[in-house]
């Protein structure tokens, strides 16, 4: 028996469709979401019912990797199944395809499925907010449809109406690259994330009756963290605490573990942050209700029995952990995402996961559980973990991201100052080399140390943890 005989084995029920029906996918994908700030996740803060529920029904991933925390690397990583080492994009402002011209995409596998393919709102990168309701760094070939909403968060930017730390700055480094956040007076349908919930149910009105690989591409609750103004209100800024840093926690660290962090953050007061982490909260849940409009259109059109529904962050984010705050760090905060993967057919519905996967995982996954054949990707199936959570595993995540200012080429050439961290995790440790051990390494041990405040790299008693765990990092 093949190996996909044996999967639709697994995953299938006896009463299964005929061959020729198809499972459709939605894949839906949040932008800059940690899992902290999830209730399934085991948030006692957040409020996130239509995630919780969708996590209850399906597989919820516990350790979970981006593999590049920033969101045009990530987003083509995930999209094509293609480690950012293999696309060469590192930033945001490159489109993959003028690296790597002829790749086929996730969506094209399914386009080649004879797939109705659309994507509605933020998939490959946007920048964001300057770039809603555009084509941003868009991959036209891999679509049949797409729609570009705007909503009345653009009016709030353009009117000038919301805070941020960076007042003085221009284009992203404005609202989208620094914190800033605004209670809106819009209702949920008119803010970009609401419409694009409505043109999402549409599209499922649309092809209720064939085969569909709908993307769903929420814009929050990236920065600015702009929503309605009832959602901020769950979440009094009084009494919200702030992360606790130790006073010396950068010492025993390497100084490029702290390299995302940003100049304007040092103006933060505690009242500022509360204000900003209630803005998160209330973007978070603002977001999840717009989930929750697009699964309640699923269960109405009688389509959740044959969907496959797929929901991520593009990478992780920090709220004022470590003294960080958004993204673009080696810590467990910026690569760890949210994976909540529903099949209806699978028999592990209803458990977590706690083997570590990768975003890259996808193309092949969902390939597989579709029953399509999927070009060589550097991901793995994740079906054997959809039926059985706690089947054997034996592949680490690994996650990157770089300091300083990539060449052309995305290489260290000479003396170029920019260079790379690898991390890779196991189901117990984290372990990192920057610049290949050159500027330090760190190793975590998440049953002692869940919060990352101990590095053990130079402890002898972990000298074969690390010998171990450093035999796992890619082959430079």
């Amino acid at each position: 028996m093949s190996l996909r005989l044996s999967l639709a084995a697994v995953l299938l029920s006896a009463a299964a469709a005929p061959a020729a029906d198809k499972m459709n996918v939605l894949f839906i994908v949040s932008d800059d979401l940690t899992n902290n700030t999830l209730g399934c996740y085991g948030s006692r803060v957040a409020k996130s019912p239509n995630l919780d529920k969708l996590a209850a029904g399906g597989v919820r991933f516990d350790r979970a990797y981006c593999q590049f925390p920033l969101c045009n690397p990530s987003r083509t990583s995930f999209l094509t199944g293609l480690r950012p080492d293999t696309t060469r994009v590192y930033e945001n402002a490159t489109q993959f395809r003028k690296n790597v011209p002829d790749i086929q995409t996730l969506p094209q596998t399914f386009q080649k499925g004879g797939y109705h393919v659309a994507r509605v709102g933020k998939l490959y990168h946007y920048g964001v907010p300057a770039q809603i309701g555009t084509d941003g760094l868009d991959d036209p070939p891999s679509w049949n449809q797409v729609v570009n909403p705007k909503g009345g968060d653009k009016d709030d930017e353009d009117n000038n109406r919301i805070f941020t730390l960076n007042p003085d700055g221009k284009g992203s480094g404005r609202f989208g690259g620094t914190l800033s956040w605004f209670a809106s007076g819009h209702p949920d349908a008119e803010q970009t994330d609401g419409k694009t919930a409505a043109e999402v149910v549409k599209l499922l009105e649309a092809n209720k009756d064939k085969p569909f690989f709908v993307a769903c591409g929420f814009f929050r609750p990236h920065t600015p963290y702009v929503a309605p103004k009832k959602y901020f209100d769950l979440y009094p800024a009084s009494g919200i605490e702030p992360a606790k840093v130790p006073a010396d926690h950068e010492k025993g660290h390497p100084a490029p573990a702290f390299g995302s962090a940003k100049k304007e953050q040092e103006k933060l007061t505690d009242d500022l942050r509360r204000q900003a982490l209630q803005a998160y909260y209330a973007s978070t849940t603002f977001m999840d209700a717009q989930v929750g409009v697009v699964l309640d259109a699923l269960d109405r059109l009688k389509l959740a029995d044959k969907t496959i529904v797929v929901f991520i962050s593009d990478h992780g984010y920090h709220l004022g952990e470590h003294g960080l705050w958004q993204k673009m760090s080696l810590f467990e905060n910026s690569a760890r995402v949210p994976l909540l993967i529903r099949d209806p057919r699978a028999k592990g519905n209803g458990k977590a996961c706690a083997r570590p996967v990768e975003l890259v995982d996808l193309h092949a996954t969902l390939a597989d559980l579709a029953g399509l054949t999927a070009p060589k990707t550097d991901g793995r199936s994740l079906a054997p973990l959809l039926a059985d959570p706690a089947a054997k595993w034996d592949k680490p995540a690994v996650t990157q991201v770089s300091r300083g200012t990539p060449t052309a080429t995305g290489e260290v050439v000479g003396k170029n100052p920019w260079f790379m961290g690898y991390s890779v995790r196991d189901e117990r440790y984290r372990y990192t080399e920057w610049d290949g051990g050159k500027k330090g390494a760190q190793l975590y041990d998440y049953e002692t140390d869940p919060g990352e405040l101990k590095n053990l790299a130079d402890d002898p008693k972990h000298a074969d943890t690390v010998k171990r765990m450093k035999a796992l990092l890619p082959k430079k």
